[in-house]
């Protein structure tokens, strides 16, 4: 099997507009997700609700899920659920402070680790009983001190 490729003259033809077009900073070509549209949005509350949890799953990882959706997700029986939705940086502040009280480890270690979880929830987890969670608060704690003296 041959690893060369052979593009068609049309394909040729955009590569040579695309870079034309190019001010020098930029790609030349963009891989752009498809648009969110409310059709979308549906799909995701519908995930939320599938009997499959590995489906509920994929909801929870959603940086589009509706509030709602976030929120009920917080409270799934599924212990998997609820660990997608502490690893998704687009959680709400709101609903990670719920994960922060979460029964699971699993789930509050994703919780520590998450950047977008705000400072009163890390509070929170740095005084867990589960030595697992402040060892992962400590190391994302080092981590932001190692990033801030690089930045200086």
């Amino acid at each position: 099997m041959s690893c060369i490729r052979f593009n068609t003259t049309a394909q040729r033809e955009q590569l040579v507009q695309a870079v034309s077009r190019a001010d020098g900073d930029g790609p030349v070509a963009a891989f752009l997700s498809p648009a969110i549209t409310e059709s979308k949005i549906a799909r995701i509350r519908v995930m939320s609700l599938d009997p499959n949890p590995k489906i509920r799953e994929s909801a929870a990882l959603s940086y589009h899920a509706p509030l709602e959706v976030y929120e009920a997700l917080a409270v799934d029986p599924n212990e998997g659920v609820r660990t997608c939705l502490a690893r998704n940086a687009q959680t709400p502040c709101d609903v990670l402070r719920t994960l922060a009280r979460d029964s699971s480890d699993t789930v509050r270690g994703f919780v520590a680790i998450n950047f977008s979880v705000p400072e009163d929830a890390m509070a929170l987890l740095s005084q867990d009983k589960s030595p697992t969670v402040q060892k992962l608060v400590a190391w994302k704690s080092a981590l932001k001190e190692d990033s801030e003296l690089i930045s200086a």
